[in-house]
């Protein structure tokens, strides 16, 4: 029943004034829940895989708090805003991954990084993680779908620019993610079955191209190592090997926090960063293994309810892409981690340690939110 004073508001009036204070913040009140479970939870995992590094705690500690800080502001655009600036974000994008080329920070055999001595350091092929699949959807929401050849066309060469000049980082873990997060929104935007039987049957040639003059040395010796990590234990295979150990030796409730012996005696390498979920399982077991599984499925689940909710078809394929591709890096970490997959050097999402990655992750589920909580004000007025 409205008031007397009610109906001298306007219609929206009325709904913000009876809103809650997160919806009034344009937050989704369970996306924000699991995510500061994983985040929490996380500092415990990283302060043990660490070697009990304060310094590195705080260092992710405050990441957190500017992704989630990114979280709340990017839940404040209508997507419809978003939609208009993403022609010139993707054009930014490319530039400073050209800049990367020609004049980035080269660290560990890798140019990845802008470095600006003094200010910031950061990652421009993280941001790609975001702008691609926008870009995509924005694309491909301006013409009717299924896609017809040509705009296909357009979409694959907008996919291919940033993807080559990552991978020449070289960076093929994070080029193969910024490729599928593209790909997700074509599949989504309804390709035909002779398109994909296609695509499916190029996979063999394009693997064998990629082998002969893509892949760097280092990167055929991981994929020769995950056919067969016992050719070579002490060199290539010794990061599977003492991954698989420390995972098995957890059972299932685990040796206990800050007791596992794999990562504390520097048998396992990487541990705090892409080897973090061995850690995890050696001393957590299987049941903590399962408790962060049931998160990252609680938080696939809502992401496919927004998607499914979505109102516009760029929320729609943009929702829908974010989502998968999180899936994607869930399952290539923790494949590559059991042996399951060739290491690509992929970070497990809100666990493994840097600051650009869980920002990035934390920007795309503030834009998840911005798509749900915005979709409620449109059906409400």
């Amino acid at each position: 029943m409205i008031s007397n004073f009610d109906r001298t508001l306007s219609d929206e009036d009325v709904l913000r004034r009876r809103a809650s204070l997160l919806q009034r913040l344009h937050i989704d009140g369970w996306l924000l829940l699991l995510l500061l479970i994983l985040g929490t939870g996380s500092l415990f995992i990283l302060y043990s895989a660490s070697g009990k590094n304060v310094d590195l705690l705080i260092r992710q500690a405050s990441s957190f708090g500017i992704g989630m800080l990114a979280v709340v502001v990017i839940a404040q655009f209508d997507p419809r805003f978003m939609a208009r600036w993403v022609p010139l974000a993707y054009v930014i994008g490319v530039v400073l991954l050209v800049v990367v080329e020609v004049m980035g920070h080269t660290a560990m055999g890798a140019t990845r990084w802008i470095n600006i001595p003094g200010v910031i350091r950061f990652q421009p092929s993280e941001l790609m993680k975001i702008i691609m699949p926008m870009t995509i959807a924005w694309y491909l929401a301006r013409h009717n779908l299924p896609p017809r050849f040509k705009h296909l066309l357009v979409s694959l060469a907008m996919i291919a620019i940033p993807v080559v000049l990552i991978a020449k980082q070289p960076d093929l873990g994070t080029s193969l993610l910024i490729l599928a997060s593209g790909a997700f929104v074509v599949f989504m935007a309804g390709l035909q079955w002779r398109w994909i039987i296609g695509a499916a049957a190029a996979v063999v040639p394009v693997a064998v191209g990629m082998w002969y003059f893509v892949m760097h040395d280092y990167q055929k010796r991981r994929v020769l190592t995950f056919l067969n990590p016992e050719s070579d234990p002490l060199g290539a295979g010794w990061n599977i090997i003492q991954s698989k150990a420390a995972i098995g030796s957890g059972g299932v409730l685990g040796k206990g926090w800050l007791l596992g012996t794999q990562s504390h005696l520097d048998f396992l390498p990487e541990s705090h960063t892409d080897f973090i979920i061995a850690v995890l399982a050696e001393e957590f077991g299987l049941v903590g293994v399962c408790l962060l599984l049931l998160l990252y499925m609680l938080l696939l689940a809502r992401g496919l309810v927004i998607t499914a909710q979505a109102q516009t078809l760029f929320g729609k394929l943009l929702a829908g892409a974010l989502t998968m591709t999180f899936f994607v890096y869930v399952f290539v970490n923790i494949g590559m981690v059991s042996g399951l997959l060739p290491v690509v050097g992929v970070p497990l999402p809100f666990i493994s340690y840097g600051g650009t990655h869980l920002v990035t992750l934390l920007s795309g589920f503030g834009i998840l939110m911005a798509i749900h909580t915005h979709r409620k004000w449109i059906a409400q007025v």
